[in-house]
């Protein structure tokens, strides 16, 4: 391990507001509670972070492959509305019963709004997860901090058949901040104007800190696509520059985007990428071959750090199996554990320096093994504390290296069960570097799913009502005609949090939903820290 140079902390703001919150409140104070460690003072933050959602990717692959929106000026009957090509009855909605079943044939009810028979469910993909009465709830639950996500996928909008919006990855991600201002100030409206919202969009780590504790929900832009900048590569060509990559970071930049992925799901100019596995796996390798011009290159590996298994595909479905030229098959991989021959190239390294000099948060994700032990030679070689792993879909040997610089690790939303052994199992690994508080990466309308119910939850469930972490008296949630329970529904959509937090409490007591409540103050500790180097440099 390469030394590192002392971090510092910053853990500026005013005293938290006191006091208990009711459901009805408009905006409801920060809750006080004990501190979790010593690295915590009465000055930190209280609250949730949720580092990795989606909340307008109804917007990217062409527009219509997401069903149903964040909100519509005319109301929710308008934004919660199925597909076109759902009707009559989902037979046709050939990726959603794909990506739900594993097979593309399936029936279920489209209609949205107000009865929601079919969905949201925890494991519907293409159906709208976070409508903003929903991600509300979750606020006045205790979510503080939202990393939004502004999401695109060249080739998957190339793929799907249906489309109003082209496939262009940053005009999406220009479409998309636009939404997420939009909804800003419908909230805004709502509440009395300018600036009176609960939902901030939030440019440094210091006006975070304000709107937190402001009792109010602090989102932080982030861009999580795999063609930055248009940085493709093609059979070995790369068609991107250092002058593309700085005119991108400065117009994201611009844009209020303050966290970033350098690639995601396919190779490209700047990284390679750590697989998908099983028949997911397979289609996404038919994106890889279709947008650089080459399936997945791999080797097995000899160090402990891996990539995901390049396993076997079951029975592709025919609109995908058609894609691929004629004659032309899945390769057959080495054995596994299998490794990313493709590292981080010359101009990924650019990217992530340029990165660091605006004070971005680096998402270290999706980046392969070889990509990411570069990375975090080049993080630790600068000592520059902002970088995440922000949905456990990085090798957890690089935790340790993480969390050495300063860095954040928030948890993919699995099932309270599985979410709960792996916060013990990494304990003793925050304890170590005193990282204050854990977060998750929900993932919401990221096409994974959210957390299932809890197996064998008989005998001990989440009782009705319950107080979540910030004091607030919650009942099952109702929407419409539609009464969600996360005994039976899991995290339906994204007003179930607060419950799903409450189901991992039963399991494993206070200390957990401690350490959760100080995710917020983690996270603004490290992008203070990353944007103080930044201004060092």
């Amino acid at each position: 391990m390469k030394s590192l140079r002392s971090l510092v902390r910053i853990t500026s703001g005013l005293v938290l507001l006191a006091g208990s919150l009711i459901a009805q409140s408009p905006v409801p104070a920060v809750a006080t509670s004990a501190t979790t460690s010593a690295t915590t003072s009465a000055a930190d933050v209280r609250g949730l972070v949720d580092a990795h959602s989606h909340l307008f990717s109804y917007e990217a692959f062409g527009g219509m492959l997401m069903c149903g929106k964040p909100f519509d000026p005319d109301g929710i009957a308008k934004a919660l509305r199925d597909c076109p090509d759902h009707l009559p009855n989902g037979e046709l909605a050939w990726f959603e019963n794909f990506t739900r079943t594993g097979s593309p044939t399936g029936t279920h009810d489209p209609v949205g709004w107000p009865t929601f028979r079919d969905w949201p469910a925890h494991d519907s993909l293409t159906h709208q997860q976070a409508y903003y009465t929903w991600v509300e709830r979750a606020w006045r639950g205790g979510l503080r901090v939202m990393v939004n996500h502004l999401v695109a996928n060249r080739q998957l909008c190339a793929i799907y058949p249906l489309r109003r919006h082209g496939c262009d990855e940053m005009d999406s991600i220009r479409l998309q901040a636009q939404r997420a201002r939009e909804l800003q100030a419908h909230i805004d409206a709502e509440h009395g104007g300018p600036g009176r919202g609960w939902f901030r969009i939030v440019r440094d780590p210091a006006e975070a800190r304000q709107v937190v504790q402001a009792g109010k929900l602090a989102v932080v832009l982030g861009v999580e696509t795999s063609e930055p900048f248009g940085c493709r590569q093609v059979l070995g060509i790369s068609a991107c520059t250092r002058a593309q990559i700085d005119r991108g970071l400065d117009e994201m930049y611009e844009l209020g985007v303050r966290s970033m992925f350098a690639c995601h799901k396919y190779d490209n100019a700047l990284c390679g990428v750590r697989f998908d596995s099983g028949t997911q796996g397979a289609i996404v390798n038919i994106g890889n071959l279709l947008g650089t011009g080459r399936f997945w290159q791999a080797r097995t590996c000899t160090t402990a750090e891996h990539d995901n298994t390049i396993e076997p595909a079951g029975v592709l479905p025919g609109q995908i199996a058609r894609l691929l030229p004629p004659g032309v098959s899945l390769p057959i991989y080495p054995a596994a554990p299998h490794c990313n021959t493709r590292g981080l190239t010359s101009l990924g390294q650019y990217m992530i320096e340029g990165m660091m000099r605006r004070g971005m948060m680096i998402e270290i994700d999706h980046m392969s093994v070889k990509a990411a032990d570069s990375a975090l030679d080049l993080l630790e070689a600068a000592g520059y504390p902002g970088v995440i792993s922000s949905h456990s879909w990085t090798d957890p040997h690089y935790m340790n290296r993480i969390y050495a610089l300063g860095g954040m690790v928030t948890q993919y939303g699995h099932d309270a069960e599985h979410f709960v052994d792996e916060w013990r199992r990494t304990e003793p690994l925050r304890q170590a570097h005193q990282v204050p508080g854990y977060g998750y990466g929900l993932d919401a309308n990221g096409m994974g799913r959210l957390p299932a119910p809890r197996a064998g939850n008989g005998s001990n469930p989440v009782t009705y009502p319950f107080t979540s972490l910030d004091g607030v008296t919650l009942d099952r949630q109702r929407t419409g005609e539609r009464v969600w329970d996360v005994n039976q529904d899991g995290v339906a959509n994204y007003g179930l949090v607060p419950d799903w937090i409450e189901d991992m409490r039963i399991i494993a007591g206070p200390e957990i939903v401690q350490d959760l409540a100080a995710g917020a103050e983690s996270y603004l500790r490290t992008w203070a820290s990353a944007t103080q180097h930044a201004s060092l440099r």
